[in-house]
């Protein structure tokens, strides 16, 4: 499971962002978030430090997402 779970965070990491439809990126945000959680649970037993780089590279690119979901501000 571990393994599987790495390799899907990989995949996640390696996808472009670009030419995304709104769909696909409320899509993508909540497999981030999804990944992140799980892998959140699997650190907590292991204290593996590479987990945590890999949370936060996701979490990074998770909070790209969903900036751009948003948009920008008008004032």
């Amino acid at each position: 499971m571990t393994k599987e779970l790495l390799a899907q965070a990989e995949e996640f990491q390696n996808r472009t962002l670009s030419h995304m439809s709104t769909s696909d990126r409320v899509k993508a945000s909540r497999e981030a978030k999804q990944l992140i959680l799980s892998i959140n649970e699997i650190y907590k037993k292991t204290k593996d430090s590479k987990l945590m780089d890999l949370m936060k590279s996701l979490t990074v690119k998770k909070k790209k997402i969903e900036k751009r979901l948003k948009g920008t501000p008008l004032v």
